[in-house]
């Protein structure tokens, strides 16, 4: 595993959409290899970050459920951030 991921499940703060949006980058460019990829695959790979952000997300908020500060309800405004 790469020791350069970031927590995103933090007990004081919950994730910005900024940190999620960065590991998203992360994982892509890990999981293809590309550092920035060519312009003919650049749809695929900005498609592919905001697929794994939009799914970090959903994981952090139903793994936060239950907890106080902001859940889906505070974060529906944001989700059109990663479409």
């Amino acid at each position: 595993m790469c020791r350069s991921i970031k927590v995103l499940r933090r007990p004081a703060a919950l994730a910005t959409d900024d940190e999620i949006s960065a590991a998203a980058l992360q994982f892509v460019r890990k999981v293809s290899g590309f550092q920035k990829p060519s312009r003919l695959n650049q749809a695929v790979f900005d498609d592919a970050v905001k697929e794994i952000a939009r799914a970090t997300l959903r994981l952090l908020e139903s793994l936060s459920q239950g907890r106080s500060g902001r859940g889906s309800e505070g974060r529906a405004e944001s989700a059109g951030d990663f479409s």
